[in-house]
């Protein structure tokens, strides 16, 4: 998980938000250690999106815009961001946060880079579906990643699919587009 890179940043001195809070979906704070929501409010807060009212409705509550980005402070009250709420993986009812998932599997020896996404599945609700570029001259398979996972995560976490491609889909600004990997065949 991803440190924030100031305490300046989190301070009631910054000037992203002049209040930011972590909190849950009725706006309550979250203790320290538990994951909620970065909320933020302030004169410089936009006032809603442009002709998307439910979007706005959703995004601001209260005079607090929630991100989107979900996040816990440690005891000492520094940030960790540990993803965007939307790319959460909700399985048999627990949450699975992609980016720790893309962690342990790009800790893997024959692994370039990977991500995660959920995958719908009448049981669980959704499965945890890994998506994999290997380096180079790696050889590795399912079985074999799937095995790295036991050690390194809890049961519910690994990848329940595994899926090789030769590249990732990436927007104009390089980010990888899970939307397009969730509608991979």
């Amino acid at each position: 998980m991803g440190r924030c890179g100031s305490r300046r940043w989190w301070s009631d001195e910054a000037h992203v938000f002049p209040e930011v809070r972590i909190g849950n979906e009725k706006g309550k704070d979250v203790a320290p250690g538990e994951v909620g929501e970065i909320i933020g409010r302030g004169e410089n807060v936009r006032k809603g999106y442009y002709t998307m009212a439910e979007a706005t409705a959703e995004a601001l509550r209260d005079g607090w815009l929630y991100t989107g980005d979900m996040a816990y402070r440690d005891e000492e009250g520094y940030p960790f961001i540990v993803d965007r709420k939307k790319d959460i993986i909700i399985t048999g009812g627990l949450n699975v946060y992609p980016r720790e998932v893309e962690e342990v599997l790009q800790s893997h020896p024959a692994v370039a880079e990977a991500a995660v996404a959920g995958e719908r599945e009448p049981l669980r609700g959704e499965v945890v579906k890994a998506f994999v570029r290997l380096k180079e001259g790696a050889e590795v398979n399912e079985r074999e990643l799937i095995r790295y996972f036991w050690e390194r995560l809890a049961n519910y976490k690994v990848p329940r699919k595994i899926r090789f491609v030769q590249e990732m889909p990436r927007n104009i600004t390089g980010k990888v587009l899970k939307t397009v990997l969730r509608s991979m065949e």
